[in-house]
């Protein structure tokens, strides 16, 4: 487009140019072409509108909507207005994103391996995995509502499916064992609202608020809800966010092999059922540091690793 326009402006001042050198030698001619060259008020706007594109710092265009979207195997209804609307306001968003999403393509190589294997062995759809995007951008952090993990699992509900939460241990922050348990949760909201849409939306605000909103609205589905406004983003922001994982140039994403992150160091798994008083001389003794060992351990919470007698854990060593 650049190269046209200047292709155009220099074909306009070798015209230009012809015409005065034409006339610096005949008096008459000049006269004439004076009069030729009267403004055209169309040369004139395609020219400032071609110098106003060069002078833009970025040229920005909304990504075009697709024909077809789905979750999970359920198709999304976009022939209609209120749903393309919400969906073009979620693809827009993540689009231009541009920290958090090139996060995700960057790091998906060394999560989705793991999360998709879980989630098969569950017996859920894999799609579920674009759960944890909307819910910490592959991010092991701790919201301020106390949510933690790549699932934001709250304390209470992480404890209900089995996860160990504590002051040395949060097992909220294991990737494969909070996989399991968020594929396990996934499952009963499913069972209860026998849609994979309504079950995400669920996964954001609880079984409760869903189920009597559908009752008392007299909706089918999650598109027919009105919820507040967190959760009524909350599906179609996993939707938008599954089709630029899945199709980044589309949106303007282009990454090389070399920039897929994949697992931060080579590691040993070491089975321990003995008590660690002292995790920072424990890594020392391994040969590795604290923060290696926490890097691939982001579980461990604390400085010491008290075990009880018949239980043990499963440590990453750093090779």
């Amino acid at each position: 487009m650049q190269r046209a326009a200047l292709l155009y402006l220099s074909a306009l001042a070798a015209i230009f140019t012809m015409i005065l050198f034409i006339g610096a030698g005949h008096p008459d001619e000049i006269t004439v072409a004076k009069q030729e060259a009267t403004p055209n008020p169309i040369v004139e706007a395609n020219a400032e509108a071609i110098a106003d594109i060069l002078d833009a710092p970025q040229r920005v265009r909304p990504p075009r909507l697709k024909s077809h979207y789905s979750f999970a195997g359920e198709e999304v209804p976009v022939d209609d207005y209120d749903v393309r609307d919400r969906l073009d306001r979620e693809i827009i968003t993540n689009t231009f994103y541009h920290s958090s999403t090139q996060w995700i393509l960057k790091h998906k190589a060394r999560y989705f391996p793991t999360i998709e294997r879980i989630l098969r062995e569950e017996g859920v759809p894999e799609d579920l995995k674009y759960i944890a995007l909307a819910e910490s951008a592959l991010k092991d952090f701790r919201s301020p509502a106390g949510a933690a993990g790549v699932w934001h699992f709250m304390p209470a509900t992480g404890r209900e499916y089995g996860l160990e939460v504590n002051g040395e241990v949060d097992e909220r922050y294991h990737l494969e064992k909070s996989t399991r348990a968020a594929a396990k949760f996934m499952r009963k909201l499913y069972e209860q609202l026998d849609s994979w849409t309504l079950a995400a939306a669920a996964y954001n605000s609880g079984l409760g608020g869903v189920r009597s909103r559908k009752t008392a609205q007299l909706g089918e589905t999650y598109y027919d809800l009105f919820l507040n406004e967190e959760t009524s983003r909350y599906v179609f922001r996993i939707i938008a966010l599954k089709d630029i994982i899945e199709d980044p140039k589309y949106y303007g994403f282009f990454l090389d092999l070399e920039d897929y992150d994949t697992l931060p160091y080579l590691s040993t798994a070491m089975t321990v059922s003995e008590s660690i008083p002292d995790l920072p001389a424990f890594a020392q003794r391994k040969g590795t540091s604290y923060r290696k060992l926490k890097v691939l351990n982001p579980w461990l919470k604390d400085t010491k690793l008290t075990i009880s007698k018949g239980k043990s854990y499963v440590v990453e060593i750093p090779r």
